[in-house]
């Protein structure tokens, strides 16, 4: 009897595990790309802290209707201390299918968005590339968010007030991954 008794609980927690990470169901994908590195691929040297440590270039399409704004999060889930924040851009012009190459590490930029602090520092601001601890790959996640308004956030932001902010506000979601080691 006792069994089936936890057999609800346990179902309820597959889904919800199942459900972890995916857009609600109202939001619609959004193409999200690179064209300086293949999905799953290595992250050329160029944009990580062994380089020149420049944002890559972004590309998306099939926006949904309504979109206001996007936001952009790069994470490393594979940190030693949990997920590390590499970017966090915010308030990006909804007329917009791209992020250029070498975003400045500005609060402000005009005409690309806003940007917040990154896990490098408590003021660090804009892109900050892949430097895993020498090992194994790091996975690193691009996360485009389509929203049906501008975040009420300032300049310098950080990933986990974005995150608060796009609660409700999310229509569409972009993701594209790549890797990076260190030898």
């Amino acid at each position: 009897m006792r069994r089936w008794m936890s057999l609800p609980l346990l179902l309820l927690l597959i889904l919800a595990a199942c459900a972890r990470g995916q857009p609600t169901p109202e939001a619609s994908p959004l193409s999200l790309k690179s064209p300086a590195f293949a999905y799953g691929s290595p992250i050329p040297v160029r944009y990580t802290c062994d380089g020149e440590d420049v944002s890559p270039p972004l590309q998306w399409s099939s926006a949904p209707e309504g979109v206001k704004s996007f936001a952009l999060l790069v994470t490393d889930p594979d940190a030693p201390m949990g997920t590390f924040v590499h970017w966090v851009l915010y308030n990006i012009p909804a007329s917009r299918t791209d992020v250029p190459e070498g975003v400045p590490p500005e609060p402000s930029v005009p005409g690309i968005g806003v940007q917040g602090v990154n896990d490098f520092g408590p003021d660090v601001v804009g892109y900050r590339g892949p430097c895993p601890p020498r090992g194994k790959p790091h996975r690193y996640f691009f996360t485009l968010y389509a929203l049906d308004t501008e975040l009420p956030l300032g300049p310098k932001a950080r990933a986990r007030e974005v995150k608060e902010a796009l609660r409700g506000h999310v229509i569409g979601r972009g993701e594209w991954m790549g890797t990076y080691q260190r030898e």
